[in-house]
């Protein structure tokens, strides 16, 4: 397979001062010769000085910056031009602009599976430039849109491969967004590899449940925090009274049986994990009336 040359070219500014002098000497033997009879000795220069003007003429062009042109000849590939400025090439050259800055891809929303099997919207931002201008322009058709067909298809296997949300130590699309990037980049950068393409960088920028089950996984998501929050209240309030049931017994401030132990513990855990704040019952009488 063939790959990218750099071709090295002519100052446009030098072959322009030549283009001046054909036609100078063209001008001077035309009017050197004007008075006397068309003969084969001036007319012969002149038509040559003139066709070498004309080819001449046809070598110049200009690359802009972050530009490039691929040159072909006769359909056989020569070589790249990377350098801007304005140039001089053999004008039998065919001349093939290839944009090398970089350009961003929005890619629209898709409607696909994730790994649990539900439907979720997922959008991707490519930005991407050529790397190689002989891959782009000879390895696939039309490179602009192979990235963005092989974009969409990356997407999709990416939103395949992932649960939209899971545990803590399960790797999730909502969860893991800088991760699950750094995956979708690295799966864009082999497909495209064939195109000359570089990827720069690739981002989720839309990620959602499907409208018909979004309102049944917004209510599953609230049930899981409640119970995780849950969980993280009754922990902390078990750890508290372990803690006043120690000190108390450590510093022998107060002696209790195991039946006044529990309806402390009980006590306590329905303060610490009431949601709303607890009105308390004083006891003016003994501890055990």
């Amino acid at each position: 397979m063939s790959k990218e040359i750099l071709a090295k070219t002519w100052s446009g500014w030098l072959m322009l001062i030549v283009e001046v002098v054909l036609a100078g000497a063209a001008a001077l033997l035309v009017w050197a010769n004007v008075e006397g009879p068309p003969t084969a000795i001036w007319i012969v220069p002149v038509v040559v000085l003139g066709i070498l003007f004309v080819l001449g003429a046809w070598g110049f062009f200009i690359v802009e910056p972050n530009g490039s042109k691929v040159l072909l000849l006769f359909g056989s590939y020569k070589g790249t031009v990377k350098q801007s400025g304005f140039q001089w090439m053999n004008p039998f050259l065919s001349k093939r602009t290839v944009s090398l800055r970089a350009r961003t891809l929005n890619g629209d929303q898709l409607k696909v599976n994730d790994l649990a099997g539900n439907p979720v919207e997922i959008a991707a931002i490519v930005v991407w430039r050529v790397r190689d201008t002989f891959s782009a322009s000879f390895e696939v058709d039309d490179y602009v849109e192979y990235v963005a067909t092989q974009s969409e298809t990356a997407v999709r296997h990416l939103a395949s491969s992932y649960p939209y949300d899971a545990d803590e130590d399960t790797t999730s699309l909502r969860r893991n967004l800088d991760e699950v990037s750094v995956t979708l980049q690295k799966e864009l950068q082999e497909r495209l590899a064939r195109s000359g393409v570089e990827v720069m960088e690739a981002r989720l920028s839309h990620l959602a449940y499907a409208p018909e089950i979004a309102s049944a996984m917004l209510r599953r998501q609230q049930a899981a925090a409640i119970i995780a929050a849950r969980q993280r209240i009754v922990e902390g309030a078990v750890g508290m009274v372990e803690m006043a049931l120690d000190r108390l017994e450590e510093y022998q401030k107060l002696s209790l049986d195991e039946e006044r132990k529990a309806a402390m513990v009980s006590n306590l855990l329905v303060v610490l994990c009431s949601e709303h704040a607890v009105t308390p019952v004083l006891n003016t009488g003994t501890l055990y009336q």
